[in-house]
């Protein structure tokens, strides 16, 4: 697999669709020449007398490539995740405030070509430092050191989204509508704070690391697109990003906008969808030939039994026409969760949640998505937990996960709202179990949210914190 940092420019006009661009994932290892050899690696023999500023140029831009195993300022750079003509990006340690980082560094020759890159690098990175998501990659800090300009990131520990692609091909129709509506999230916190991502693509999400599904979508690489050039064609000068995501009106010389962002946003639910891309062009011109006269290709092709909601959506997202597209991901995220819950199976969430573990039982209750749970814990006792669809007044459909902790009493609702101050997880209602009130213990989540393992670490706690009750009440384990 190709795990270079793709850049257009270096490809001719060219397309690659199976390049991965690998940002923070710590599996991926990169090899690196020794210094002997790095500088000549192009096979061009050594300039014989070169002049101190030539010299200079020269190892600053090796230095770039070959900082695995040295410091750059604060930074001790560890491991080469990836490099590409844009730069290297590497799992760094910040020596200072004792943490792990993803660090890039540009690449002084990309600088060279793209004379106002590192101004709109600069002016985005501190937009973004601004954005706190927990859909977005978190940047830290832009600067220069010995002459090589850096963006410390927040380090994920997970693999990017076309890796993920790229072991299953394509993802289940909740998985997928899970993973858009994650990255919308993210998307529409930039799209209010006035920051158009350009570049909205499966190498730009990373997916963090979880025991149980999918993890959650993180969405970078904010301002760092690409422009997209041909083999000396200046027509393509002003295109900036991937051209299989790009909205068809940016071919047609129109500005980038939240609407295109939303256009490459569906093209990726697309893809994940189909485990295809909608057109097929090897090249630049043909990309943009198809996408400005052909229709956009019906995804039922690929997937005969997909849910209507889930095919008026993705229309709504890669609409030619912008002004039919919904305009921006703060208009999508509420679209795509209300999608989700809608046709997010819970007997499925649940077999997610608790697959491997073995001190958790389950089966299907009485009522439609209601579950038992019967979590055993280390002190020997054992917690039913109840699971099923919540009642409450709220804009999305609620999970409501509670567990009965024992008979209430006015004697004791002191005690409960003492403990409420303090416990992490889960809240002390009173609720009435065969006509008399009782302590229980409740957590709510969004249906279209929660993720496999957020629901299995909440019944977990949901089960010892109702069980303390129940001790301290009864003395029993009978719940």
């Amino acid at each position: 697999m190709n795990e270079e940092l793709h850049d257009a420019s270096a490809m001719a006009d060219e397309v690659p669709t199976g390049t991965t661009t690998v940002l923070f994932v710590p599996q991926a290892t990169a090899h690196v020449l020794p210094e002997n050899l790095a500088d000549h690696a192009d096979g061009s023999p050594p300039a014989t007398v070169p002049d101190e500023g030539s010299k200079a140029k020269r190892a600053t831009k090796n230095n770039a490539d070959r900082l695995a195993g040295k410091t750059l300022g604060v930074y001790r750079c560890d491991t080469l995740l990836g490099r590409g003509a844009m730069g290297a990006v590497y799992l760094a340690f910040h020596q200072q405030l004792e943490r792990r980082c993803a660090l890039k560094v540009l690449s002084p020759k990309y600088i060279e070509t793209d004379a106002d890159y590192v101004s709109r690098f600069r002016e985005e990175a501190i937009a973004v430092a601004n954005l706190h998501h927990p859909n977005v990659v978190m940047a830290y800090a832009v600067g220069k050191h010995d002459e090589l300009h850096f963006l410390e990131m927040e380090f994920v520990t997970g693999n990017s989204l076309q890796r993920t692609l790229d072991s299953q091909q394509r993802l289940s129709p909740t998985d997928a509508l899970r993973v858009t509506a994650q990255i919308a999230d993210g998307l529409a916190a930039a799209h209010r704070a006035g920051l158009i991502h350009r570049d909205v693509k499966p190498d730009n999400v990373l997916m963090t690391k979880e025991l149980h599904g999918l993890g959650r979508a993180k969405i970078g690489d904010f301002g760092l697109a690409k422009r997209v050039r041909g083999r000396g064609e200046k027509v393509f000068d002003d295109l900036v990003g991937t051209p299989h995501y790009m909205a068809p009106e940016l071919f047609s010389g129109s500005q980038a906008s939240t609407s295109t962002d939303v256009y490459a946003l569906g093209v990726c639910l697309f893809r994940m969808l189909t485990g295809r891309l909608p057109f097929n062009g090897k090249t630049v011109k043909q990309l943009m030939s198809q996408a400005i006269s052909q229709p956009f290709p019906d995804v039922r092709a690929d997937c005969a039994d997909l849910p209507n909601e889930i095919v008026e959506l993705l229309n709504c997202l890669v609409h030619r026409d912008p002004a039919q597209r919904l305009r921006d991901a703060d208009q999508a995220q509420p679209r795509l969760f209300s999608v989700l819950e809608e046709i997010r199976d819970v007997r499925q969430l649940l077999t997610d949640a608790f697959r491997e573990e073995t001190d958790i039982a389950w089966s299907a209750g009485e009522g439609i998505d209601e579950f038992d749970a019967i979590v055993k814990l280390r002190n020997g006792r054992r917690q039913r937990v109840l699971i099923a669809p919540s009642d409450d007044n709220v804009p999305f459909r609620q999970i409501q996960i509670f567990s009965i902790g024992g008979p209430a009493s006015p004697d004791h609702y002191e005690v409960a709202l003492r403990r409420n101050a303090v416990q992490p997880h889960g809240s002390i209602a009173v609720r009435d179990v065969d006509g008399q009130p009782h302590f229980v213990v409740v957590e709510n989540h969004s249906r279209a949210k929660v993720a496999p393992d957020e629901l299995c670490r909440s019944v977990r706690h949901i089960a010892r914190h109702a069980d303390a009750v129940e001790e301290f009440l009864t003395g029993q384990d009978v719940n």
